[in-house]
């Protein structure tokens, strides 16, 4: 068994990845009656802050009141539709006039006049696929709220902090809110994985075994290596059968469609981010030719390297 530098906790790992790269922030000063429907964008996530006052959000069926000090994720690019109350209508954010401070941060003031609300809103970009895998596993929406999720002191503070720099944008306040939104974004991920039952079971409860989750981990970090069972249970000192049979029971797939799984998430990700060759991405995940490496996209994605570079999405 190799001495390999191994996360003791692979959630943590996992969680590591959650780099976000902000697509557009911003601070809304809204009076009712007021309404805004958010545009779908595919492969972010939305996050809304309410710092005073209270307004609706509805994602597709679903409807719930927002209130001070309140934090909702809708983390599959979904468009969606924020009020002030039931049937005010909801013009297209983009639509709407922004006083952008940047390229990516603006201020918003919206509203017949009456009762106010301010919120800190924005979409970011999540990058590492280990961390978008991560993503896929969460509930259309995650609502936070003071009883349940935000019960930590810090996180009582960075809401103060944030709803005290949208009060007023002062010099720097662009890069405190965007900063602090990102950090609560990525805590309430992790408050969620806390708390949600659903985040004890299938792949994030693998994460949790202190065998299956070693062993993804290896998986993520040097994806390019020969994996075999038998070189993943000598990292572990398990036999072959025995790791074998308790990784397909908790990943539910055995390891190495797992390992090819994994490689080939990774290649869609790369070919989209930076139209890397197929003879480079081969080489970067291990495969000792083009063709073998194509073959196995194929098998796993269903169409060829070059067809998914062609239909990814731009930006």
């Amino acid at each position: 068994m190799r001495d390999n530098p191994v996360a003791a906790d692979p959630l943590g790992e996992a969680l590591h990845f959650l780099h976000l790269v902000g697509r557009f922030y911003c601070r809304s000063e809204l009076t009712a009656p007021w309404g805004m429907a958010l545009h779908p964008m595919p492969d972010h996530l939305w996050f809304h802050v309410v710092t005073s006052g209270q307004c609706l959000l509805e994602v597709g069926q679903e409807t719930m009141t927002l209130r001070t000090g309140e934090l909702a994720l809708v983390p599959h690019g979904e468009g969606h539709v924020l009020r002030s109350a039931a049937g005010v209508p909801a013009p297209r954010i983009d639509r709407l006039h922004h006083d952008y401070e940047s390229d990516r941060y603006a201020i918003l003031r919206h509203g017949g006049g009456g009762t106010p609300a301010t919120l800190v809103c924005g979409a970011v970009r999540i990058e590492h696929p280990a961390a978008r895998h991560l993503v896929d596993l969460l509930p259309r929406i995650v609502h936070l709220e003071p009883g349940e999720g935000l019960r930590e002191d810090w996180m009582h503070s960075t809401l103060r902090l944030l709803a005290a720099e949208a009060r007023e944008l002062r010099p720097g306040g662009e890069t405190v809110i965007t900063r602090l939104s990102d950090l609560l974004v990525i805590q309430a991920i992790r408050t969620w994985i806390d708390n949600a039952p659903a985040a004890g079971t299938g792949w994030l409860g693998a994460l949790r075994d202190p065998v299956v989750g070693r062993a993804i981990t290896l998986i993520h970090q040097d994806p390019a290596r020969p994996w075999t069972v038998a070189a993943l249970a000598d990292e572990l000192a398990m036999s072959r059968s025995a790791f074998a049979a308790r990784f397909t029971e908790l990943v539910d797939e055995p390891a190495m469609r797992y390992v090819t799984r994994w490689r080939m998430y990774l290649a869609r990700e790369w070919l989209r981010e930076d139209g890397a060759t197929v003879a480079a991405l081969a080489a970067r995940l291990g495969y000792q030719s083009e063709a073998a490496f194509s073959r196995a996209f194929k098998r796993v994605v269903g169409i060829s390297p070059g067809a998914a570079r062609r239909v990814a999405p731009a930006g």
